[in-house]
């Protein structure tokens, strides 16, 4: 038999799930005074009377108005975030490797308490920076910030540490502050590691569908809107998971934002030598092997309407409704300079030559990244059982390629990298990997884990 609930039911929180069906946009969280205690505060949920007054009204309801992003606990998320502590780095060369040369730091503890360590030496020293946060799936270990609280109190009150005691708590969707404590945990950590970026500095931030809409919000508050570079999209999946009854997520993002906008440089992607194959020298220019590119092109500008006689005598206009990219003037120029090419035998119709020598050398990335480009979440996991001997201590870690395209794309060889979510340590995998391939070992970098930074001073 059931147990009898001895109490009556709660009318007015039924009624709150009614309202949430018809209206979930008139729903809020607000502090639980009748079970909060000065340790411990309980959050409700509440209507936006406000707001719902105004969904039921075919006018405009009278009002302030502001276009913000919040919710409970901010503002204290902010007060923490300056708040100094009186902490400091130990070295541990007995557990170090190479501890008089090596030029890369592995840092353990809390990753705020680490941050706000490193604000006084690394400031405005950081090129790039890689996390892989949490994403409050429902099930994830997020950080506590209150720094006050012992460690048997806490244990009382959440019964949840990892081996180092750093304060943990499991955030299930079942919690009345599910999103909220979601987002106060990473908002201080992105504030304060946005002192770290130089001012060509950029980050990247992986995330998925759970909390991307947050993650876009904050650091749009965070870096600027305006500083804003690209969403990616990574394929980290290559085949279906046939158990989900609607979609098989195949994707997670990468949201990427720079310090300041108009002094970071993107370095591009390498070119291949697939892609450097497509030129060729079949005319001995001195300038090098070159590609042909249509001369045509539309929409149609009658200006640049003319007609062309080839070397053979054949003469050629632009295709209909197209036209020549160049002008007549310019088509002269280009045939004096030897950059139109007609043909072996000069009855083609002209095409622009595009010398590699000239041609950018980094190639503008795109924003899907394809797994068969950089990896997929599946290699991942078995390269680091490998590493492990079989054993899979992490979950869903990411490819090293996967990182080292992010570094690649805005660092080098003197540049210095963080990661203060580090987890598996793909990031340092990547930076070393990276120093392999320059032949210097001078690239550096931190990357600190759920309580771990690495890096290097160089």
């Amino acid at each position: 038999m059931e147990k009898m609930r001895m109490e009556s039911m709660d009318i007015v929180n039924q009624n709150i799930e009614k309202i949430a069906e018809l209206f979930p946009n008139c729903i809020t969280e607000i502090l639980d005074e009748e079970h909060s205690t000065s340790e411990k505060k309980v959050y409700k949920q509440a209507v936006n009377f406000g707001m719902l007054k105004q969904m039921l009204s075919p006018n405009v309801i009278e009002g302030d108005e502001a276009y913000e992003f919040t919710w409970v606990g901010k503002k204290a998320t902010i007060v923490e975030a300056n708040k100094p502590i009186r902490k400091t780095l130990c070295p541990c060369p007995e557990e170090s490797v190479d501890w008089d040369t090596t030029e890369n730091i592995y840092i353990e503890g809390d990753n705020l308490e680490v941050l706000k360590l490193l604000q006084e030496s690394y400031l405005d020293a950081v090129k790039v920076i890689y996390i892989d946060p949490p994403y409050n799936t429902g099930s994830d270990f997020v950080y506590r910030d209150d720094f006050e609280v012992g460690r048997d109190e806490y244990d009382e009150q959440l019964g949840v540490f990892n081996d180092e005691s750093n304060r943990l708590f499991k955030n299930t969707d079942s919690n009345g502050r599910f999103h909220s404590d979601w987002c106060s945990m990473i908002y201080s950590r992105l504030l304060l590691s946005r002192n770290l970026l130089s001012e060509d500095g950029v980050i990247f931030i992986s995330i998925d569908d759970h909390e991307q809409e947050n993650m876009k919000k904050i650091c749009d508050e965070v870096f600027g809107e305006d500083n804003f570079l690209a969403q990616v999209v990574w394929e980290r999946a290559y085949s279906p998971v046939n158990l989900k009854r609607h979609f098989s997520e195949s994707h997670d993002y990468i949201l990427c934002y720079a310090k300041k906008l108009e002094v970071a440089v993107c370095n591009g992607l390498p070119r291949s030598d697939e892609a450097n194959d497509r030129y060729s020298n079949p005319d001995n220019d001195p300038r090098g092997v070159w590609k042909s590119s249509d001369l045509s092109v539309g929409p149609i500008v009658q200006s640049k309407v003319y007609e062309i006689t080839t070397p053979s005598g054949r003469k050629v206009l632009p295709p209909s409704g197209y036209c020549w990219r160049l002008d007549k003037a310019t088509f002269e120029q280009y045939v004096a300079d030897n950059r139109i090419w007609f043909g072996s035998e000069g009855n083609n119709v002209p095409s622009i030559k595009r010398f590699l020598s000239e041609v950018k050398q980094g190639i503008t990335p795109m924003t899907i990244w394809k797994y068969t480009e950089v990896g997929h979440s599946q290699d991942a996991t078995k390269r680091l059982k490998e590493i492990f001997d079989g054993k899979a201590y992490f979950d869903y870690p990411k490819p090293v390629d996967l990182i080292k395209r992010c570094l690649q794309l805005y660092s080098n060889q003197e540049s210095i990298i963080l990661d203060f979510f580090s987890g598996s340590a793909t990031t340092a995998h990547a930076v070393m990997q990276l120093n392999a391939e320059d032949g210097d070992i001078s690239r550096g970098g931190y990357d600190r884990a759920s309580q771990i930074y690495y890096g290097a001073i160089a």
